[in-house]
């Protein structure tokens, strides 16, 4: 469920700080990465309340003056020369919200990106998205390469979109029978009623 008054409150409080200090880079990033995701929030579930992929979002309901206002600080934090790891993110959302359709997504330069924030912030998650972008960009086959090199440490064992994107990879390459493996061991590490719906579509799907 999306908290649409603290997400307001939320960019509210993110404005308050560039006004304070609109030379901090980070604080424009942060504003940025807000609006940038706030204007996809009623794209993201469908009319059952379903969880709908970015890639599979309407992207005639993202919200465009969120959109013009988000690209406008992610421009102005970059241009000060400071990159930190909001601007990152927010440089990152401004690709996905820049790409007409899906398929225009410039996913190159988005794991680019992964790998520029990887570089700041270390973390498995990061990672993991990465690998996800690579898989987008250079191919499936690569993507979950790199996705089980991450396994190899243990550290994502529990989480549940680790898994989750293992089984993307493997349903992009075809391989149905190991995807749905995956795909329910996802599912059994996961509460999220909205998450559990979508991650049992897939594996129906298959």
């Amino acid at each position: 469920m999306i908290r649409r008054e603290l997400c307001a409150e939320a960019i509210r409080l993110a404005r308050m700080l560039c006004d304070i200090d609109g030379q901090e880079p980070e604080n424009l990033g942060l504003l940025a990465l807000m609006l940038l995701h706030a204007s996809r929030r009623h794209a993201r579930v469908d009319g059952e309340g379903s969880l709908v992929t970015l890639e599979e979002q309407d992207r005639s309901l993202w919200d465009r003056d969120q959109i013009r206002e988000g690209l406008a600080c992610v421009a102005t934090a970059l241009r000060i020369g400071r990159v930190g790891p909001y601007q990152l993110q927010a440089a990152i959302a401004s690709l996905h919200a820049e790409a007409e359709e899906a398929a225009a997504t410039d996913w190159a330069q988005i794991a680019a990106l992964y790998e520029e924030l990887a570089r700041i912030s270390p973390t498995p998650i990061v990672r993991l998205n990465g690998a996800v972008a690579v898989g987008m960009s250079e191919g499936a086959g690569r993507g979950l390469a790199l996705i089980d090199q991450l396994g190899g440490s243990g550290a994502l064992d529990r989480y549940h979109l680790f898994h989750a994107a293992r089984a993307d990879m493997l349903r992009r390459l075809g391989s149905r029978s190991a995807a749905a493996e995956v795909y329910r061991r996802a599912l059994a590490l996961t509460a999220n009623g909205i998450e559990r719906t979508f991650l049992e579509r897939r594996l129906a799907a298959l």
